[in-house]
């Protein structure tokens, strides 16, 4: 039996998805098989400014245990990633023709075209195809409760990743019934959208903040609005305190539906490199700064820089190797420009 009182108390838990990474970034540098999915980039974003987290996902036999214990080593509590008695395919290639638009297909011809040597490890990828999510099927992806350590409900903040809805649906209750009383949520792309119209409100009421990105959330509204301000106080209304829209260079919309107050956040401006992860490392960032302040301009704050220091470089460990200091130094530069409309 494990030994709970030996470990020491959670304060966040993150629930997300795990990939084995091969990224062509925008300079051409290429990256082979290292650590992503939403759950370690949102994991390091909370990380650069806070401690206590524990990671939920699912993983297959196959998968690096080096990369565990790396995350132990940190201090992240891996336990609540469940690893299958099977090989799963967790490989993703990701080509970055620029900054904006990334490719997922065709492999071979784009490290041709960079003029690198094909990686064997990447033999017969094939992109997945993106589907709508299942209502009533899981997965091998979808979590279960019955692979989550107990002690993991016992942390008073919490963020859900992009997951299928079935993960988002079994998981969020029970967060609730624990002692998490910060609770933030971002929906994959395979729930927003308009077959899940009616479902969505039930999984937004009663937590702190939801995250979405332009792209999903005007998919989400297709035929029904164009604007996205009233987009977000759409889903306030069914009953969240807050709505960010991640426009990536652009910034966030912010809707802080206790006030009814808009805000406009800029995002700090950096150089980039690799993009891969921004968008989970400003979940993470959100929900340490949140905690550290009750503040949803502190928290939107604490994000950008989290996504600013993953954009330069590749992996998640790349911003936590950041230089001490850096984080709070781009956080006061970018408090100014906030910008309430």
């Amino acid at each position: 039996m494990e030994d709970f009182e030996s470990r020491p108390a959670l304060r966040f838990i993150f629930a997300g998805t795990l990939n084995r990474d091969f990224i062509i970034d925008v300079e051409g540098s290429a990256h082979i098989d290292i650590p992503g999915g939403s759950l370690p980039y949102a994991a390091a974003g909370a990380n650069i400014w806070e401690q206590g987290i524990g990671l939920i996902g699912r993983i297959g036999e196959d998968f690096p245990q080096s990369w565990l214990e790396d995350w132990e080593a940190e201090g992240l509590d891996t336990s609540g990633i469940k690893i299958l008695d099977q090989s799963i395919d967790l490989r993703r290639f990701i080509n970055y023709a620029d900054s904006e638009i990334p490719q997922f297909d065709n492999p071979i011809s784009h490290f041709s075209r960079k003029g690198i040597s094909f990686p064997k490890s990447l033999l017969g990828y094939q992109n997945p195809v993106q589907q709508p999510d299942s209502k009533t099927i899981a997965s091998i992806h979808t979590l279960r409760l019955i692979d989550i350590p107990v002690h993991y409900f016992e942390a008073t903040a919490a963020h859900l990743c992009p997951l299928d809805f079935l993960s988002q649906s079994i998981l969020l209750p029970r967060i609730q019934q624990g002692n998490a009383s910060t609770i933030t949520l971002e929906l994959s792309k395979g729930t927003m959208n308009p077959n899940f119209w009616d479902d969505i409100p039930s999984l937004i009421k009663g937590i702190t903040a939801f995250h979405t990105n332009e792209d999903k959330i005007r998919a989400l509204f297709h035929g029904r609005s164009t604007d996205l301000w009233e987009m977000a106080e759409k889903i306030a209304n069914d009953g969240c305190e807050m709505v960010v829209i991640k426009r990536k260079a652009a910034g966030q919309h912010l809707y802080d539906a206790m006030s009814k107050t808009r805000w406009l956040i800029p995002a700090y401006s950096s150089r980039v490199v690799d993009p891969t992860g921004v968008g989970d490392a400003f979940c993470g960032g959100f929900l340490a700064g949140y905690r550290n302040s009750y503040d949803p301009i502190e928290a939107a704050l604490c994000g950008n820089i989290s996504a600013s220091l993953v954009i330069e470089g590749s992996s998640p460990k790349y911003p936590l190797d950041a230089l001490p200091g850096l984080a709070q130094a781009r956080l006061e530069s970018l408090r100014s420009a906030v910008r309430k409309v």
